[in-house]
């Protein structure tokens, strides 16, 4: 089952995905993102030393890292 969070401002249900991307200088990067569906690279829970915040004006939610 993915990761998954209720807006509280929408109420709508949000899954965790991740995604790798190659940058100019080459190097592979991982990025992580809220989807309202779930897709390929769904995540069954949240990576280690990350914490999820809800956006106050927009109702989404994101990830950042735990201080």
């Amino acid at each position: 089952m993915a990761y998954s969070i209720v807006s509280k401002k929408s109420g709508k249900t949000y899954y965790l995905h991740t995604r790798e991307t190659a940058l100019s200088g080459g190097k592979v990067r991982r990025l992580f993102f809220f989807a309202g569906d779930i897709r390929e690279g769904a995540l069954d829970a949240l990576p280690a030393g990350y914490e999820v915040f809800e956006n106050e004006r927009t109702g989404l939610p994101m990830l950042r890292g735990k201080k």
